[in-house]
């Protein structure tokens, strides 16, 4: 079958991108985790011994650059609707987090509460923005909605969200359970991409 010309772009891009390449050498599985070590770089969210969820966490590149931060010490849960490859250091649940046998399972994992939930979580893209934002901008509720649930006082979340509707009322929303919230653009993040990372710092337990 052959390909439009919109995907041979796509594939162009994706093989000539420097991360891509980057992710193969380094043995990342994908080109987000230069997205999270970019971040961490920066504010140091991520401790050794911390108990982290990892949620959308397929095919892995989050989990892996935060299982080599929190070390044997800590706790790497990942959750996907999809399966994911083992990993060193990782539990992995798969399943809908948002279903209640996922959810007590996720809760059984974790025991103690986490201390840094993870959300790279984007829908399958249409290409429509009026499709494609509302469905982008309701996961990083349910992972706003996850780290409330689990999270211990003070504690972190990185959530990714997109630049639209629907956007500042949700770094609202966040600022209501976090004592600060950073907005952050990585550069390993694709330029006309409308994704930015939310970072809520301090927990507060309120929502």
């Amino acid at each position: 079958m052959a390909r439009s010309k919109s995907s041979k772009q796509w594939l162009k891009e994706h093989f000539d991108d420097e991360y891509v390449k980057r992710s193969q050498e380094d043995g990342y599985r994908s080109r987000a985790s230069y997205k999270l070590l970019e971040l961490q770089q920066k504010d140091r969210f991520i401790k050794p011994g911390m108990t982290v969820v990892d949620l959308g966490a397929a095919p892995g590149g989050w989990s892996q650059v935060a299982a080599e931060i929190v070390g044997d010490r800590g706790k790497i849960i990942a959750s996907d609707i999809l399966a994911m490859d083992s990993i060193a250091g990782v539990e992995f649940l798969q399943g809908d987090f948002t279903e209640a046998q996922v959810f007590q399972s996720l809760l059984e994992k974790i025991n103690t509460g986490a201390d840094l939930v993870l959300s790279d979580m984007a829908p399958n893209m249409s290409g429509m923005k009026d499709i494609d934002q509302p469905r982008a901008m309701y996961l990083a509720e349910l992972a706003l909605d996850m780290a409330r649930s689990i999270l211990n006082p003070g504690a972190y979340t990185l959530i990714k969200a997109f630049q639209g509707e629907g956007f500042e009322s949700f770094q609202s929303e966040m600022k209501q359970s976090f004592n600060a919230v950073k907005a952050r653009k990585p550069q390993a993040s694709r330029a006309r991409s409308r994704e930015i990372y939310l970072l809520g710092t301090g927990f507060t337990g309120d929502s």
